[in-house]
């Protein structure tokens, strides 16, 4: 009894509106007339739009580069401010205030960084690198790329966190009797603490993944998707489709992909991972 309350909540303001936008996935209706039923029309248009299967590539290419690099940066982190360090608490803390604040905010702070004028180029040219010089966010091979520089950025320290509150699980015994046994850090890490810390990378990849599929804000406020479309995502063509454009069921339709690929990507992971976990 105690729960139905929540559980009414979750139905009506997350699964009915995802229902009724799955509706909506197969119609051409603009959000103001009435909607005509149209079949899979809309998904041949997608997966027939060279900027629609941009959009998935680029989701994609984010999505795995992130989830990488920002655990394998979170995993670095939390192993260095574990006990060792004496201001670890005070360094905790810098690391992970990114993650508390908006990504707009951060995104518009590194557009300031990324601009031709701007401090990254500055300080290129102040140490003899004015070749290296160029326009980050305009140049359509390198904008995909900054968007991904500021997302691990932010949330690194989110990933940081959760490896913390692994190896805080972890016993004194267990790096007691690694030691005695005479196994090196490396090999300490790879055969004990990794093994141990299983549970949180399958909390922290699969978070990560979520994460990355669908970024929006940074693109948006960095490139706007641009230049020439090169940073264009999934999130982002929802939004333009849908509210730019007036396209509500063609924008309902790239969701409809978007959160079904989001639940087939960091199921198939989370299964995985659990299977690992087992054989650990």
């Amino acid at each position: 009894m105690f729960a139905l309350p929540g559980l009414a909540a979750l139905v009506g303001f997350h699964f009915v509106p995802i229902g009724v936008g799955g509706f909506y996935a197969f119609t051409n209706w603009n959000g103001l007339t009435h909607a005509t039923w149209i079949g899979l029309k809309n998904f041949h248009e997608i997966f027939g739009d060279e900027l629609a299967r941009g959009a998935l590539w680029h989701t994609l290419e984010l999505a795995g580069c992130f989830v990488v690099s920002v655990n394998a940066i979170g995993l670095a982190l939390a192993l260095g401010l574990h006990r060792a360090v004496k201001t670890r608490h005070v360094l905790r803390t810098l690391f992970f205030a990114p993650v508390a604040i908006s990504p707009l905010a951060i995104a518009f702070l590194w557009q300031w960084i990324f601009d031709y004028q701007g401090a990254l180029n500055r300080v290129l040219a102040d140490v003899g690198l004015e070749s290296w010089r160029r326009a980050w966010l305009g140049d359509p091979s390198t904008a995909l790329w900054t968007i991904l520089v500021v997302m691990i950025w932010q949330f690194s320290g989110l990933a940081m966190v959760l490896y913390l509150a692994g190896l805080q699980g972890i016993s004194d015994d267990v790096y007691e009797a690694t030691l005695v046994d005479g196994a090196s850090g490396w090999l300490g890490l790879r055969k004990v603490v990794l093994p141990l810390l299983a549970p949180a990378i399958t909390v922290s990849a699969t978070i990560t993944l979520i994460v990355g599929l669908r970024v929006f804000d940074q693109v948006m406020a960095l490139t706007h998707g641009g230049p020439v479309d090169a940073s264009e995502t999934l999130a982002t063509q929802i939004y333009k489709q849908t509210f730019y454009l007036g396209r509500f069921g063609y924008g309902a339709a790239f969701a409809l992909i978007l959160t079904a690929l989001i639940a087939v990507l960091a199921l198939t992971q989370l299964a995985f991972l659990r299977m690992n976990e087992e054989r650990l």
